[in-house]
């Protein structure tokens, strides 16, 4: 592996990890709170983060092209994962997003509900990382 593949996957995994923190902490921290302008701002935080675990995590495989010109080999468990992280990017993008959109019409039990769901699918997807990681 050469000098700059290794460079563009250590600054992607930065991007993305600091989207995983956004995603995990931003969530979890909205869990505790009941001030709407705070978890506007969270929400505003957390759907950053998850936008960019999705572009980062595209990246990888665009790097991987890049280099080899062909994409990731992976298999078995490895696509499960990935599928998971997917699909918990694409459900965190659209809840946020209507969270910020349609929150203020929501009961704060439905705020509520929202802020663990997107723990959940932020926890679900940081978790599955580990299983990409290891089992490809």
């Amino acid at each position: 592996m050469s000098a700059a593949q290794n460079l563009s996957y250590s600054v992607i995994q930065v991007v993305h990890n600091f989207g995983a923190v956004a995603t995990v902490g931003g969530s979890v921290i909205a869990t505790r709170l009941r001030d709407d302008l705070m978890r506007r701002r969270l929400a505003n935080l957390v759907l950053i983060g998850w936008v960019t675990q999705a572009v980062s995590g595209a990246t990888f495989g665009m790097v991987t092209y890049h280099f080899y010109h062909q994409l990731p080999d992976i298999s078995g468990i490895a696509v499960d994962a990935l599928a998971i992280k997917m699909v918990c990017a694409t459900l965190g993008i659209l809840l946020l997003a209507a969270y910020l959109w349609q929150s203020r019409r929501w009961t704060e039990q439905g705020k509520s509900n929202a802020w663990v769901s997107s723990s959940v699918l932020a926890i679900t997807a940081i978790s599955g990382a580990a299983f990409l990681r290891w089992f490809s």
